[in-house]
This record gives structure tokens, sequence and C-alpha cells, in this order.
């Protein structure tokens, strides 16, 4: 069995059958209107026919139709689904004459809305088109181009004189819709009660309307964000399903056809990112495939970039964007961005505030986004654009010259990635020939994740999922848990400290170990075009430095804001108090031995060498007083269902690195998807897997939730084998294999390699309910492998078990008949383990049962 499958995203595409009766379309009659509409854009003019031959020639009555059509002769759709109706459920919209039409950003999609609307119109298939967008720059920007083809008088003399709606009249739905009309207005006004006319134009009338819908991937991808807009792009699918409309023609456009990786499986036309490069339709694009830049280095390289093409685009203003995972990423990134270009362009830093605009959803920043509007102007201040995820869409800036993806999270998914590249792909008409590109300054890590999808690649991983039973023999297994709110409260400790005395004659004999340092150094950045071929650049990176009078004068002023308290210096043979400071030129001169020591020449020290400057003198400069410290605060307990616990999937790949499978005897019962059935059908009849990669369980031993339950390594694949014996499965009455998160989460604190990391999280590998005498036991276990006594494990180890005894003493105190105990266990204490279990020795208290991992645990970690 493939592990993992690979397509060619041209394939996917469902191809219509331009065979078509005459005597039902006259399409020829509209190609003079195609030819003053697209000019000489080929693809425009294949999209349009594309779409109105689907809709108007009478061969298709529904999107299922084409694809039984096109999956009896592509054979790669055969591959992609396992059979005709599992492809039919993965259909979007069933039972409506429905499709996309992917057409990259920058490229006219709105030509294309704009004419299916007025050739549908005029073959009187429909009476009204309306054209849905995410948003009110959208909605502004297709009117106004909509009423500028509208009233276009070439176009309106190549309408056939056949045509039953002529120049049609674009509205808003803020009036009532008529025959004849499109209207084109954002999905939120389709859920205002008041001021808007959908329901009384469209109600009812569906079957002779067309629903256009720009930016199709927000109908079917999930949205984030709780604000009305965020809201409505919710409902926007549910909408054109809904049955009081009943809307029967339905076209999605967009450039990024993607539902995270996958690309939409009901596109009928497509003209991909790659052939508008080659036809240089949009910007070549540059991206890195190599970069060594470290800390403030890429800054100085995004500078450098964004300098190079003010000079070389220098009849426009180049823009360059810089996109982050959050609202408060991007706040921090244009704070650093200005601290930056203050440095570089020695201007007040109220300038450089003009130069630089936010654009998030926070209330703070909604200001902006008209800004955006005119940001290609020369007269408007604006260079740089920090945003978060992406800019708003229907956004024609012309003028981007340089992406910068900050974080991971901005090209984690083709549909990302797509929408960031999307951002500046337009030309500058004083720019058409020869081609400009744009630079994208990623991580080189991604630079795989963008040739990918330009190349038009498609890698989908085999992946089968464990689901929880909510309804059927084993549903009975779900149960209720406990967990403890905890929150935090900050205290101040004050500190008593004698006096001290601390002696430097040391640091004055030997110096400070400083580093060998220049203070400018040629950094290399490898460029992979899309259209082909490899660019070196070298960037000339300034390190920060400070002269030596500046180092002493920040030790001099640490010196002078701490309290001394009486405390003594011994620096050689003199003494200084709080009231007689060291001597400047003491201080210069250890610096500046030790900088001769390692042959750093001049009066400049980099940040690194300043830093060892600073701690060397550190024991000078600590505060006496108070330390701040956070203590914990238990709120009320929170009940959590195994019901809602969330779907976990592996790779089948794993399957041959040491994961397991555990299913019943009656799993195609168990498991409700035919693609999964046959999923683990294959697996089943697979003899190239390992013995241990499949393990049925009797459906009435198998005592959890889960449909099926993975492990990953021998210790929990044991543990799971022994949870199903007979023996041992007749004293249980239920137990769940925790998700590795969201599910049951418990918080610790550990240090690794000297340094405390706060507010760990982990989620126990197993809860198994015992009830006894009314009262619900809970044994939790988490696996490890035999001797696994690691710093972190003692750490998670006195953690469990102290919020488990805090949770036990809160639920006693609320009459709530639970009780927990915490083990961590290993292969070498199961027998011990199971047969305490058994005879009931394991539910008389945390004490009671310990294995030999426990006692090396015992030693706890911090």
């Amino acid at each position: 069995m493939e592990e993992i499958k690979i397509y060619k995203t041209k394939d996917l595409v469902l191809k219509v059958n331009t065979v078509y009766d005459p005597t039902k379309l006259d399409l020829d009659a509209w190609e003079s209107f195609l030819e003053v509409l697209c000019g000489d854009r080929e693809y425009q003019k294949e999209a349009i026919r594309n779409a109105v031959i689907y809709l108007a020639s009478g061969r298709y009555g529904k999107i299922e139709d084409l694809v039984e059509e096109n999956f009896e002769k592509n054979p790669e759709l055969k591959v992609k689904y396992s059979s005709l109706n599992e492809y039919k459920r993965h259909l979007q919209l069933p039972g409506k004459l429905s499709a996309n039409i992917d057409l990259a950003t920058g490229t006219g999609k709105s030509y294309v809305i704009y004419g299916i609307a007025q050739i549908i119109l005029g073959l009187d298939l429909v009476d009204k088109v309306l054209v849905l967008c995410p948003s009110l720059t959208i909605e502004s920007g297709l009117t106004e181009k909509f009423k500028k083809l509208s009233g276009d008088a070439r176009l309106k003399k190549s309408i056939p004189k056949s045509a039953k709606y002529k120049n049609p009249r674009i509205v808003n739905a803020d009036v009532t819709v008529k025959n004849g009309d499109i209207c084109v207005e954002n999905i939120h006004a389709v859920y205002e009660r008041t001021g808007s006319s959908i329901e009384d134009s469209f109600k009812n009338q569906g079957e002779r309307v067309l629903v256009l819908n720009d930016e199709s991937h927000h109908i079917f991808n999930k949205v984030t964000g709780k604000n009305k807009e965020s809201q409505s792009i919710k409902k926007w699918k549910n909408f054109l399903l809904n049955p009081d409309y009943n809307f029967k023609y339905i076209l999605g456009f967009t450039g990024t056809a993607y539902i995270d990786n996958e690309y939409f499986n009901d596109v009928i036309y497509r003209y991909s990112l790659r052939e508008a490069i080659e036809d240089k339709i949009v910007k070549n694009i540059e991206y890195v495939q190599k970069d060594d830049s470290i800390n403030g280095e890429k800054f100085q390289k995004i500078y450098q970039n964004h300098l190079e093409n003010k000079e070389k685009y220098s009849r426009i203003k180049p823009l360059t964007i810089l996109v982050t995972k959050d609202i408060s990423s991007a706040k921090n990134l244009r704070e650093d961005l200005i601290d930056l270009l203050v440095e570089k362009e020695q201007i007040s830093r109220e300038n450089i505030e003009q130069k630089v605009l936010i654009v998030t959803s926070a209330q703070e920043h909604k200001a902006n986004i008209p800004k955006l509007e005119t940001v290609d102007d020369k007269n408007d201040p604006t260079e740089w654009i920090v945003s978060v995820s992406m800019l708003t869409e229907g956004w024609d800036v012309k003028n981007v010259f340089q992406i910068v993806p900050w974080e991971d999270r901005a090209f984690n998914s083709k549909l990302l990635i797509a929408q960031v590249l999307g951002r500046g792909l337009r030309i500058p008409e004083e720019y058409k020939s020869p081609q400009p590109r744009v630079i994208v300054f990623n991580h080189d890590a991604w630079s795989r994740n963008i040739r990918g999808l330009v190349d038009e690649i498609l890698e989908i991983e085999t992946r089968i999922y464990s689901e929880v039973i909510k309804k059927g023999k084993r549903a009975k297994y779900n149960f209720e848990v406990y967990n403890l709110d905890y929150s935090k409260e900050e205290i101040e400790i004050e500190h008593k400290r004698d006096k001290e005395i601390y002696d430097y004659s040391r640091i004055e004999q030997e110096g400070i170990k400083l580093e060998s340092q220049v203070e400018i150094v040629n950094k290399e950045t490898v460029y992979e075009s899309i259209s082909g071929g490899l660019r070196e650049k070298y960037y000339a990176i300034e390190y920060n430095t400070w002269s030596v009078e500046e180092v002493v004068d920040k030790i001099y002023d640490e010196f002078s804001i701490r309290d001394w308290e009486g405390r003594v210096l011994q620096l050689g043979e003199d003494q200084y108090t709080k009231n007689n400071l060291p001597p400047r030129d003491r201080i210069k001169d250890i610096i500046i031995k030790s900088m001769k020591r390692v042959g750093i020449r001049g009066d400049r020290l980099t940040q690194k060498n300043v830093n060892k400057i600073l701690q060397a003198f550190g024991t000078l400069l600590r505060k006496k007083g108070k330390t701040v410290t956070t203590i914990q605060k238990i709120n009320e307990p929170i009940k959590i269902k195994t019901i809602d616990i969330r779907r976990e999937s592996i790779g089948i790949g794993n399957l041959r690195r040491n994961c397991s499978i555990f299913y019943t005897n009656n799993f195609e019962e168990e498991i409700q998807s035919d693609e999964q059935k046959e999923l683990l059908k294959e697996l089943i009849k697979d003899e190239t897997l390992p013995r241990y990669a499949l393990k049925e369980q009797n459906e009435f031993l198998f005592k959890t939730p889960l449909n099926i339950v993975f492990t990953n390594a021998d210790p929990e694949r044991k543990f799971v084998e022994l949870l199903c014996k007979k023996e041992n499965a007749e004293k249980i009455d239920a137990w769940i294999k925790s998700r590795d998160r969201g599910f049951y989460s418990i918080e610790y604190t550990w240090r690794k390699g000297g340094h405390q990391k706060p507010n760990s999280t982990f989620n126990p590998d197993f809860f198994i309910k015992i009830k006894k005498d009314e009262i619900e036991y809970f044994i939790v276990v988490e696996i490890k492998s035999d001797g696994d006594d690691s710093d972190e494990n003692k750490a998670k180890y006195r953690y469990s078990k102290e919020h488990f005894e805090r949770l036990n003493k809160k639920l006693e105190e609320q009459g709530i008949k639970q009780k927990y105990i915490f083990h961590f266990l290993s292969p070498n204490g199961y027998a011990e383990f199971f047969e305490y279990l058994k005879d009931g020795r394991l539910l008389e208290g945390q004490e009671k049962f310990r294995c030999e991992l426990e006692n090396l645990l015992e030693n706890n970690g911090d």
C-alpha cells in the first residue's frame, strides 16, 4: 500500500465535455463579447466558455453528473478516491450544479466573473445574478469594476441582439434586486435583518438565480475568530444550501483552491500560478533556497533588499510586506522594524512610523485598512506593511516587491502559501517588461513548500483515524472525569542580605574572556527562481557595536542606581562603597586589556562582547530587596467527557516504525467512514506489515469508547494487550487512551540544561475506570520504558501526584464520588500492576502499589 500518494494538481481538475447541442446553446454568438472583454487573455475566455457550457448546455443537472463522467475516464481520480461514492461524499455542495474555477491571483478573475454573469443572463438561463464576497473591500472593488464594464460602449455593442438581458444594472443589497440585475454583496449582508434586500429579492427564486462566490476558499475552510465578520463567513456554505432559497447554479472563484493542503475536488478550470508566471501575466517569484541568517541579520538582509528594490523600480514606490502568525506578533514585529529603521535611516521615530503600516483585525488597527487603497501612490509615505496571516483580499496593490513570512504559521499549508504569495503577484504598469520579480524572504526550510505549490504537486499521506464511538454497543464505555482549573497570582517576596564583599582583583589580573570580533561581515543567501535558476547574493551585515566609553557609562549608570546598602567592593587594594564608586579609568583599563588579549582593534565592541563584560560585572549590579514569584490558585473542578475527545490520526507508514493499531472483530460497525473501513481492510490484508502492526481484539473485552486505539512503542502496546486480557478486562469498567494533546493536561515545571522550563504540560496515557462501593476509581497511568528516570519524568511524577491529591481533596469536599490514583509504569512492573488490579489492592491508595520506575523517580526533579 502506498504510504504517500503523489498527484499532479492538473490531473484533479474535472473536464467539462465541450461537445454539446448547438441548438440548445449558441455560444458562438458571444465570441465578439469575449474578444472585447478579455482581449488576448485566452485563459479568461476558456474559463468563461467552460463555465457556460457546464451551466447551460444541458449535459449536466448537478455536480454529481460531471463527477461520474470524469471518474470513469480519469484514472488519477480512482487512485485518490477508493470509489465513486467516496468521491461524492467529499463534495461540498452536493445536489447543486456547482463548481469552482481556479485562477491565480493577479490574472483578472473579476473579468471572468462578469463575463459569466452577462452571458448566463443573456441566455435567459437565470433572471438575476448574486455575486458574494467575504469583505466590504472586495465588494467595493467588484462593484466599481462591474459598473465600468457595464457602461463600456464597445462591450455593449458586442452583446448579441438575441440576448434576453443586456448591460445589467450593477447594484448592492441595499436596494431591491430586479430581473436582469447583478447584485454584488459581502456575505455579512446576507444575515443583516435591516437594510438588506437579500431575503426579499432571492427567497424561493433560487432556480432562476446564478450565485457567483468570489474568494470561495473561505466557504470551505475553517474560519477562526469570534467577530461578526468571521461568524458570517462560517455561515456562507449554509446560506448556499439553504432550502428556503433553493439555489441551483453556484460557481466559486479563487486563486487558492485548497482546504489546508487538499485541492478542491470540484474545479472545472485551472490557470495555475506557474502558467501565469511563464506567460508573464504576473511577477516572477524568487524565494530563499539557502540562508544562514541569525538573530538580527535577517532584518538587515530584508532592509538591503528593500533599498535595492527602491533603486531598481525607482519610477514607483516599492513595498515590503511582513506576515506574522497573530496580532501580538505583528505588534512586536512592527516595533522591532521601526527600531531598525530609526537606526538605519537616522530620522525621527515619528517619520519612520509613517512608513510602517500595521494591518490586523484588532480594533486599534481598523482605521489602517482603508489606507491600503492608497499605499501604491508615490505621495503615500507607506513602504512597509506588517500583517497577520494575510492582507485583505481584493486589495489590488501592484507595488509589492518583497514578502517576508515571519513565522512558520504563515507558510504551513498550501492555502496559506498561496494567499501570502498572492499579495505580491500583480505587475505595475510602469514595469510590464522585462518581467519584474517579487522576492520571498522565507526561512530556507520552507522552500520545499513553495516549490511544491508552484510545481503543482500534491503529496497526501495516507492516514487512519481513531474516533470516539457515540452510538453503538461500545458507546457505553464513555465516562466523565474531573480536572482542576488553576490560575496564577504574582506576589513579591522581600529578601534580607548581609554585607557582602566582592573580590575583583582576578578580573583585573586576567581580564574578561571576550571573543574575537569583526564589525562587518559578508553573509550569503541563495535564491531560487520559479522560472528556473539560482542566484547567490552577499549582504554586508553590520553588527551592533558600543564604544568602550558607552560600556563604561552603562556599568557606571547601573552602579549609581542600585541600592548598595553598605555593600563593599574590593578591587585591587582599594575599597569602594556606595558613595565612592570605582574610578572610570580603572574599569576602562580592564576592558581595553581584555580586548587586546583577543586581538580586538579600535574602540568598538560587538553586542556579544558587551554582554560578556556586563555579565562579568554583574555581581555588582544585582538588585537587592524583592523577588516577584508566582503562586498557584486552585479553582473549581472541570468536568471532562470522553465523548468529546477529538479524533486522532497516524500515517500508515508509522506501522512499519513500531506503531500498532488495536481494533475489534466488529470494526465495520464501529468505524463510520466507508473510506476508513476499506483502508483498515487493506491494512489487515497487507502481509508486508510487521506482526505487531495490527492487533484484533474481542469487542467484549475491548472496553474503550474509541473505535480503534494507536500505540507508538512496545511499552504501550504490551499495556493495551494486558488491558484486553479476559482476567483483567472483567475487573475493569472502562478505559481510554488519552490523546497527546487536548484531553486531560497536567502542568509541570522542570529544568533543562540549567534552564527552568515553566508551564510545560503533558497528558497521562491511560485512564482506567473501576467502580466499587458506589465510588468511581480512576487509575491514571503514564507509560514509560524501563529505567526512564529523566529529570523531566521526575518532575511529571511529582507534579502529577500533587495534582491528583488536590483533586481528590476538592472532590471529597464537594461530595463527588470519584477518586484518582496516579502511577508511572514501565513493562517490568506490569505483572505486579495487573495482579494488584485484579485483587483490588490497587484501589487502596497511592502508596499501596509502587514499581521500580516510581522508586527511581522518587528522587524528585524540579
